[in-house]
């Protein structure tokens, strides 16, 4: 059994804090790839091919290290929500999510070696009822600007966020347990901060 690197295909600082708040010590390199939709695509067909095109592109250069790609998306009347383009916009988003539910849903890839494992963590996620005053004030913190459905739930979005139906992590932007499942197809072992591999 030998430790093992690991690098993280994205540039999201919740990725990193999550890796961090599990103990594994890992590299950033964020991969920019093009993130327009296939024709017919399925959002969750999407979400996936992105979290796996992100680690591959990583892990054709890192044969020898363990690669992560992830990918979230918001999904409301079976329509994405991505980052909003401006302010205008995230009042936009909110006004749409405001007192009811919506599906968040989070792939994560992992490769090693060669080998490929992936899946989709879809998470239910209710908002309480808001008003203009409160959606204007939350877009003024500028925390919905860099996040899909213009919220985060790590931040101020807490407040905001009424239940979540599954796993917070996912929401978050990256579900652990699945990643750690994934991780164990491959042969990559992980002990509470420890993570070793067979080849």
């Amino acid at each position: 059994m030998k430790a093992l690197r690991v690098i993280l295909a994205s540039q999201s600082p919740r990725r990193r804090e999550l890796l961090t708040l599990v103990g594994i010590p890992h590299e950033v390199r964020p991969m920019d790839i093009d993130e327009s939709y296939l024709a017919g695509e399925h959002p969750r067909a999407h979400c996936d091919r992105l979290a796996r095109e992100k680690a591959a592109l990583v892990a054709r250069d890192e044969f020898d290290a363990v690669v992560i790609g992830s990918d979230t998306i918001v999904v409301v009347d079976g329509d994405v929500l991505g980052k909003p383009r401006d302010d205008a916009h995230a009042v936009e988003m909110l006004s749409r999510l405001s007192g009811r539910s919506h599906a968040v849903m989070t792939a994560v890839a992992v490769q090693w070696r060669g080998v490929e494992r992936s899946a989709v963590e879809e998470v239910g996620v209710t908002f309480h009822p808001l008003t203009p005053d409160e959606i204007h004030a939350y877009v003024r913190t500028r925390e919905p600007m860099d996040k899909a459905g213009a919220y985060g739930i790590q931040g101020f979005g807490a407040t905001i966020v009424e239940r979540v139906d599954g796993d917070y992590f996912a929401v978050m932007g990256l579900p652990l347990q699945r990643m750690v499942r994934l991780m164990a197809q491959l042969g990559v072992t992980y002990r509470f901060g420890a993570l070793t591999g067979t080849p």
